[in-house]
């Protein structure tokens, strides 16, 4: 008999636990932080459609969106040299890393708005988390941490990150610009697809 696939493993549960309580930030967390990490336990299940990288810019793959905007699941693929500016995202975030490699550098904000590094950059390999919200720190840079070859993490937000209006930062400027980042994708991943027992 063929599996479930992971993505709807992951999507059940996780619809399930926005549904069980209050969408209280820590008991969500909590609660996506072992999903995530069940999800990016093995490599078999992502679509090749939301894993090829583009010759200039990384790419985001809507895998599942909520249709209430609760949250939304996507896969980030990242060419080599590729990198985000400066940015933030104004939900809950969870990064689980699939393949490759992927480098964060975080950053805070004065009350004068300016932003500037804080601590090391950080490393996640196949199978690490990292998570972001506006309590805990949610500006960073993220970079492919491989110069030869592609690497995708897969990110659960609380809400739908390509509607969601947020902020890109130009520390040397201090300046601040609006953005909405959409998806790279034109279609959607078969969450009903059985894998091979």
């Amino acid at each position: 008999m063929a599996a479930e696939s992971p993505l709807l493993t992951f999507v059940a549960a996780m619809t399930r636990l926005v549904e069980s309580g209050p969408a209280d930030e820590a008991r969500l967390l909590d609660g996506a932080r072992p999903l995530m990490k069940a999800l990016v336990a093995q490599d078999d299940w992502l679509p090749d459609a939301m894993a090829a990288a583009h010759p200039q810019y990384y790419q985001q793959h809507l895998l599942y969106g909520d249709p209430l905007d609760r949250f939304s699941l996507v896969s980030f693929v990242w060419g080599p040299g590729q990198k985000t500016p400066v940015h933030d995202h104004t939900v809950w975030g969870i990064i689980g890393m699939l393949r490759g490699a992927e480098c964060a550098q975080r950053y805070t904000r004065d009350h004068q708005g300016r932003v500037t590094a804080c601590g090391a950059e950080e490393t996640l390999r196949p199978g690490d988390i990292d998570v972001v919200s506006p309590t805990l720190g949610d500006i960073h840079v993220v970079r492919n941490g491989l110069e030869d070859q592609v690497s995708i993490s897969i990110h659960l937000y609380g809400g739908n990150i390509g509607r969601i209006a947020r902020h890109v930062f130009v520390p040397e400027t201090d300046t601040v610009k609006d953005f909405v980042s959409g998806y790279s994708n034109t279609l959607s991943p078969n969450l009903w697809a059985r894998q091979a027992a």
